[in-house]
């Protein structure tokens, strides 16, 4: 038997228990792992929230994890991995906010040397968005990146577009978050109003324009239009929520840019397992990206999920 947290019905976090329940058990192909760290995202607050239609119960939620291989082919028994993230994973297949996991034997990455269990549960979701977000708007080498938002994904899109040897600039509604970044010889800038925009990525990228804007927030996507370069891209990862944005598709035709969203639910867990493995060897020397995060007990989650429920914005990771 293990501990697990379970819902059997969806539309409150209050549905959210910590149950004991069989231990699941590979087939072939799988793999069994035993559960060290996993982190609670804001996706898992709107899976109980009943957000989305897709999930089934009852159903152990949880996305990111990291642990070691226990059970399941010889060349991983005993090896320290991490993964998550991808499609179906807490939603209508078991996720990982449990003591066990079970998941193909394709689906975990080895967990990079620098990173502790509890610093991999943290990044997941986050490192994985962004990766997806420079993969498909074609960030490389001098490219021009805009980032809006300084929040998990913003932050790993920084650290992995600098990897690529981007030119980075962020923007931030906050001050105090704006001088942060600047202290850490972040390249940053407040927002202020959305006709400004684009006078102010031109003012911080020597009056060009920037060729890619990631949007983390989903509200400025009308002004990142009009401050987008010739054939420029934007990857847009969150929406407003109401789910309306005025735009002019006569902005986007006349720059021919392209607008790209951006959802890590669409990848299999593979896929994912694929993506973490690539940023890992991308820094050989240590992956930069660690969250502020608290760790708690797995016997404390139900309390965990209230606390982030009710606004908090602190990062929790679980430790069973």
């Amino acid at each position: 038997m293990m501990q697990a947290l379970q819902f059997s019905t969806t539309g409150t976090v209050d549905a959210l228990q910590l149950r004991e329940l069989p231990t699941p058990q590979p087939k072939d192909g799988e793999v069994l792992v035993e559960i060290r760290a996993t982190g609670i995202n804001p996706s898992d607050i709107k899976n109980l929230l009943g957000l989305f239609p897709y999930t089934s119960t009852p159903r152990i939620p949880g996305r990111d994890f990291a642990g070691v291989v226990i059970s399941g082919p010889a060349e991983l028994k005993g090896k320290a991995v991490w993964g998550g993230t991808g499609k179906g994973f807490g939603f209508y297949r078991d996720g990982c906010h449990a003591q066990y996991v079970v998941l193909p034997a394709d689906a975990v990455a080895p967990l990079p040397a620098s990173l502790s269990f509890a610093q991999a549960a943290s990044c997941g979701v986050p490192l994985i968005t962004a990766w997806d977000a420079l993969e498909r708007s074609q960030v490389q080498e001098k490219t021009r990146l805009l980032i809006i938002g300084a929040g998990a994904v913003a932050r790993a899109a920084q650290h992995l577009a600098r990897a690529r040897g981007a030119e980075v600039v962020m923007a931030a509604r906050r001050s105090d978050v704006v001088h942060t970044l600047q202290a850490q010889n972040i390249k940053a800038f407040k927002l202020t109003e959305a006709a400004q925009l684009a006078d102010q990525a031109r003012e911080h990228f020597h009056q060009q324009a920037p060729q890619v804007i990631v949007d983390t927030t989903g509200y400025w996507l009308t002004a990142a239009v009009t401050s987008l370069d010739v054939f420029g891209r934007i990857a847009v990862i969150a929406a407003p929520t109401d789910d309306q944005i005025m735009l002019s598709p006569l902005n986007l035709y006349r720059r021919g840019g392209s607008i790209i969203g951006i959802n890590s639910l669409l990848y299999s867990l593979e896929d994912c397992a694929a993506m973490l493995t690539k940023i890992g060897a991308a820094f050989p020397d240590g992956v930069p990206l660690i969250n502020d995060f608290i760790e708690r007990p797995l016997s404390e989650a139900v309390d965990a999920y209230q606390q982030i429920s009710q606004g908090s914005s602190q990062k929790i990771v679980l430790i069973p």
